[in-house]
């Protein structure tokens, strides 16, 4: 089941349904805010305190940051335009009792080609089943080539942050946000202060263990992860985020940033796809 839903103030959601899972996925930034198996808790955290207006970011979830991911592109907002934009859906299907298929679109306007003066087409293809699978095809429409970064900008849920673990990332090079150092990460991840990293040359799924959970995912057309974690001081900064929000979540997203950009030419094409599965421990 495909339904079009809203909130009082108009804000539209789409809400798929089948007998393995759901989700929920806004219109503005084709936004996954939701995603769980029947009788479980969200795989995704999601802000108590986030806005569903048009305009306003939505905090948790999985914002798409597109086509510049963080400050990379000085002339767009953080994280681009993509999140904060109206996309329209292009089809819906159902693939048996278990699985069920969206795709959103967002085109070139008069108000992107004023913050980056390209012609694109971006899709978002959303399978949802016992596995999520998330695909962003980007094609150039332009005469021009541009350079894309971007992110799945995935918040995942947590028992509690002290007991996470994120595997598959050692003896990868590691560039700290916080330091601007890079070195080889020489073991799996946890967290005691705030994280804020860039992974390179990943070719292998990843892991996120907590007591409650493990969660593997699975990235295409990326060989860059970004892990984050804001800890309490920044958390308390932070807006639609109570201060002690950080516990609740670790931030891995399936990225192509930094060394991983891509330069698209004339009707060239490229697919970022994560691939989620959560079992219980």
């Amino acid at each position: 089941m495909v339904e079009l839903k809203s909130f009082e103030n108009g804000f539209e959601y789409l809400e798929l349904k089948n007998d393995a899972a759901s989700a929920k996925i806004a219109l503005q930034g084709a936004h996954v805010f939701e995603y769980k198996y029947s009788d479980s808790q969200d795989v995704f955290w999601l802000s108590e305190n986030s806005a569903f207006e048009l305009g306003s970011a939505i905090r948790g979830g999985v914002p798409l940051c597109w086509p510049a991911f963080g400050l990379n592109n000085p002339d767009l907002p953080q994280h681009g335009f993509a999140r904060t934009s109206l996309f329209e859906l292009v089809s819906s299907k159902e693939l048996g009792e278990n699985a069920t298929e969206v795709v959103l679109r967002l085109r070139d306007s008069k108000e992107s080609l004023e913050l980056w003066n390209h012609k694109f087409e971006l899709e978002f293809k959303v399978r949802v089943s016992d596995t999520l699978t998330m695909e962003l095809k980007t094609t150039n429409l332009d005469a021009n080539e541009f350079k894309l970064t971007q992110a799945l900008h995935s918040y995942f849920r947590v028992s509690e942050i002290s007991d996470a673990v994120v595997k598959g990332l050692k003896s990868k090079p590691r560039f700290d946000a916080l330091t601007n150092k890079t070195f080889i990460q020489k073991e799996d991840i946890s967290f005691k202060e705030e994280f804020d990293s860039v992974f390179q040359e990943v070719d292998a799924e990843i892991i996120l263990e907590d007591a409650d959970a493990r969660l593997s995912v699975k990235n295409e057309g990326s060989s860059s992860v970004v892990v984050w974690n804001p800890w309490l001081d920044k958390c308390s900064r932070m807006s639609a985020m109570k201060p002690t929000a950080y516990r609740e979540f670790v931030c891995v997203e399936s990225a192509n940033a930094f060394e991983d950009f891509k330069i698209l030419r004339p009707n060239e094409t490229h697919i970022l796809k994560a691939t989620i599965l959560k079992q219980l421990s």
